[in-house]
């Protein structure tokens, strides 16, 4: 399916038929496309880039088709990478998954401060909710597996060699 390229995000990179390889939606998934290109929030003089997931409901394109900039994805493969390699090496030390009093798993540093990465022991349900994602982290461990494999290859490829990062 084409994305559209009337609305305000301008695609200038496109992967298309993304249905088809929508992890566990693949096939039946309603985001059709990813794009990189111009931010739909561009200001006369400021121009950003952002990726969008462009989701189609079978009629028309969805209002929950989102548009991110292009640090805030490649911070959430950061978090991904610090709750899968938390919960492959720690969690299973806890009775919980979690130290209830010290949630606290990492600091990661970025531009002079660092994003804390922490169970979120404010959520009422945690000790049930931190199981479930458990669980569904190991069952889509060969989805992941595989395209982070890939984006390690890629990085390694561009030079982004291995370099230790300090933890907490």
């Amino acid at each position: 399916m084409k994305i559209p390229t009337t609305l305000k995000h301008k695609p200038v990179v496109v992967a298309e038929d993304y249905e088809n390889i929508d992890g566990r939606s693949s096939g039946n998934s309603d985001a059709k496309g990813l794009s990189l290109g111009l931010a739909q929030w561009n200001d006369r003089g400021k121009v950003d880039i952002s990726a969008k997931v462009w989701r189609y409901t079978g009629e028309k394109w969805s209002r929950q088709s989102e548009e991110l900039p292009l640090h805030r994805i490649i911070d959430l493969a950061i978090l991904i990478c610090s709750a899968r390699r938390y919960f492959m090496e720690d969690a299973y030390r806890y009775p919980k998954l979690y130290e209830g009093i010290k949630p606290h798993i990492e600091r990661i540093g970025l531009q002079g401060d660092a994003m804390t990465v922490k169970i979120c022991t404010d959520n009422e349900k945690i000790d049930e909710d931190i199981k479930l994602f458990f669980d569904t982290l190991s069952r889509d461990d060969e989805l992941i597996s595989e395209r982070l494999h890939l984006l390690a290859d890629m990085l390694r490829e561009m030079g982004y060699g291995r370099r230790p990062l300090e933890r907490d």
